[in-house]
């Protein structure tokens, strides 16, 4: 069964919301502040997330930013507004869908299995997918290759292990921390301070310029992200 997260403050709205999921075998998590909201998404295994934007404590765009840092799962935005700023800036933030009250129940429903399905089409192409083609860049998982143009460039374990990584998280941003807990583990005698001397040698193979990365991007404060 199918688990999706609803952030929303109207409770009428709310156990609506819920009952027509839950009537499509949709088992329905309830959260009706942000604050809480975003706990249970952060921590919870949910498959796809229904965000109201007005809400209070934190509002569903900064929700929907934090998410996204971390997650790579549908979220739906939904709003009582029809300003087509609202919609830009959820969709720029990471949000899959946007959806404008008053909207039916039935539609709803349509939206959430089409972009759960849809997600999990992706998601397995690139888990079953043993090449990945991303900027010119070719990454052979099983012969653990990586041509750069049609050149084959040389790449240690750990290396290759990094740039796995970031391509199966595209557009995610990634902390030093989730990625030395990722790729190093925590059984290493490294230290997360390994983690920056792999990305300035991941772009020394990968970007045109690495003093200006144009693929592998410094987020201050957060991590990186690997545009694509």
């Amino acid at each position: 069964m199918k688990k999706v997260l609803l952030i929303e403050d109207d409770i009428s709205i709310a156990e609506l919301q819920r009952d027509y999921l839950e009537i499509n075998d949709f088992r329905v998590d309830i959260q009706h502040t942000g604050d809480a909201g975003l706990q249970l998404a952060l921590k919870g295994n949910h498959d796809l997330i229904i965000l109201d934007i007005m809400l209070p404590g934190l509002n569903g765009f900064e929700i929907c930013k934090q998410i996204r840092a971390v997650k790579n799962i549908p979220i739906l935005l939904v709003s009582a507004k029809k300003e087509d700023i609202d919609k830009i800036r959820g969709l720029g933030l990471g949000a899959d869908d946007y959806i404008t009250k008053p909207f039916s129940p039935s539609e709803l429903v349509a939206r959430v299995k089409a972009h759960i399905a849809r997600y999990e089409r992706l998601a397995g192409n690139q888990t079953n997918s043993n090449t990945i083609f991303v900027h010119g860049i070719t990454i052979d998982k099983s012969a653990r290759k990586v041509n750069l143009n049609g050149v084959e460039v040389p790449f240690t374990t750990k290396e290759f292990d990094l740039i796995v990584f970031f391509v199966m998280h595209p557009n995610q941003v990634l902390s030093k921390e989730q990625l030395y807990e990722k790729i190093w583990g925590l059984e290493s005698f490294a230290d997360v301070s390994t983690v920056t001397v792999h990305i300035r040698k991941l772009r020394e193979k990968i970007e045109r310029d690495p003093a200006r990365p144009k693929f592998l991007e410094t987020v201050w404060g957060a991590g990186y992200r690997f545009n694509v």
